[in-house]
């Protein structure tokens, strides 16, 4: 009885994730498209106005007001031109359901593992990753979770038929979960609630520094046996790869950002820093790029401002940081919300192609992928997205087309069919 229960289990999962799975992958461009009229928001900063934008074998070849149009041509006056929305450090494709552990692969069995690849647990069928799309949300760092060293993270692309056609940027960094210098009163065990010091943070921050220090000893050496963690972390020595360090605390940003040097990684990117305008100068004395924490939260501790969220990512951007924004403590399905999140700044100040940037060129820029991604340019990824009005207003961000290397993608998933079938049922009536 039990053995048919289980065949009947696999047998109801099967049907279940045939019949929900993500649409075909769209076909290669096969001949030149023509936008014309839009207002193109490039993602450096500058706009250009009635704007042409040409684009063929998924490389744009022609951008400006007075370029010739070719091929298909798509009228978009009146409305605006976007590159696609890049989302760093998420589990994406790695998560289907929350509650469901098979279908969890954020995190793998130990505390330091760099050498765990997300890229290749990576679901490029995911409902989860075709449900960004409608909002311009195109292209996503794919990233482990847990653990002192959680893994690898890749760059991908959202239309494709499996991780070796999504990839865009493979192994781009590993990335490090610094220690808190506090914890939280952990009320089951008997302990008083609110924050108190981490009385093992000297020991968590040495073994770090250990295992930092064999690992560049390791890479010195002629080594007789293959150790697959230190080899991984090779990478961040040599500056093939990014060292992605989340921290939040003044102490935890200086503290994993001097060892991290010390240690000899060449390129640092800073994941959180919710108190880092506190420390911009430091920062900014080390070149330092931050992948700030999302808007739409509330403040952690009674002695900051209310609005201190919402202000953030403007404080270091005035502070002359180089600055993007991430979602990364947020589950999956919140990254459709990065346009508003970049919204929520601009109304705090910030001019607004400078919040697109923290979206596009920005992102890019600190992953690794601007040659090719992140800004509206010749001889750029044709990775971009046409919306009705303002991206990063949800009542205005209403997407008509989006092309991911030139390709015409689709923009229906399970939310926009339940959509428009409720919107029948009640328009009915």
């Amino acid at each position: 009885m039990k053995k048919i229960k289980s065949i009947l289990t696999a047998l109801l999962l099967t049907i279940g994730l045939t019949s929900w799975a993500q649409q075909t992958p769209a076909a290669k461009q096969t001949e030149a498209i023509t936008i014309t009229g839009a207002t193109a928001h490039i993602g450096d900063g500058t706009v250009v106005e009635n704007c042409t934008i040409v684009f063929e074998d998924g490389i744009i070849t022609g951008l400006g007001a007075g370029e010739t149009t070719q091929g298909e041509v798509i009228d978009a006056t009146g409305k605006h031109v976007y590159p696609g929305f890049i989302a760093p450090v998420k589990e994406l494709g790695l998560i289907e359901v929350n509650a469901v552990r098979a279908s969890r692969d954020a995190d793998e069995i130990g505390d330091i593992i760099p050498h765990v690849r997300s890229l290749i647990a990576y679901n490029a069928e995911s409902k989860v990753v075709e449900s960004m799309r409608p909002n311009g949300v195109l292209m996503a760092q794919i990233t482990p979770k847990g653990g002192r060293i959680s893994g690898t993270s890749s760059i991908v692309q959202f239309d494709a038929w499996n991780w070796e056609d999504a990839a865009v940027k493979v192994d781009d960094g590993i990335h490090l979960n610094w220690p808190s210098s506090f914890r939280r009163g952990r009320w089951w065990l008997g302990e008083a609630r609110g924050l108190k010091p981490n009385k093992d943070y000297q020991k968590q921050v040495a073994e770090v520094e250990t295992f930092m220090q064999n690992a560049l000893a390791y890479g010195g050496g002629a080594a007789k046996e293959l150790n697959p963690a230190f080899a991984a972390m090779q990478g961040v020595f040599n500056g093939g790869q990014k060292l992605y360090i989340h921290a939040d605390g003044e102490k935890e940003i200086i503290d994993g950002i001097i060892l991290a040097k010390k240690s000899g990684v060449q390129s640092i990117v800073l994941v959180g820093g919710y108190h880092a305008y506190k420390v911009t100068a430091f920062l900014k004395e080390n070149d330092i790029p931050v992948l700030v924490q999302y808007t739409h939260n509330t403040p952690e501790f009674e002695d900051d401002d209310y609005d201190l969220p919402y202000k953030l990512p403007k404080l270091l951007m005035d502070a002359g940081l180089l600055v993007a924004i991430q979602n990364g403590n947020a589950s999956n399905f919140q990254t459709r919300n990065l346009p508003f999140y970049a919204g929520q700044v601009v109304g705090q100040g910030l001019a607004k192609e400078k919040a697109v940037q923290m979206l596009t060129g920005n992102t890019a820029k600190i992953l690794g992928i601007d040659a090719t991604h992140g800004t509206l340019a010749v001889g750029k990824s044709a990775t971009l997205f046409i919306s009705k009005g303002d991206a990063l207003d949800m009542r205005t961000n209403q997407l008509s087309h989006a092309f991911i290397d030139g390709r015409n993608i689709s923009l229906e998933t399970h939310q926009t069919e339940l959509w428009k079938r409720y919107m029948g049922k009640y328009k009915g009536k």
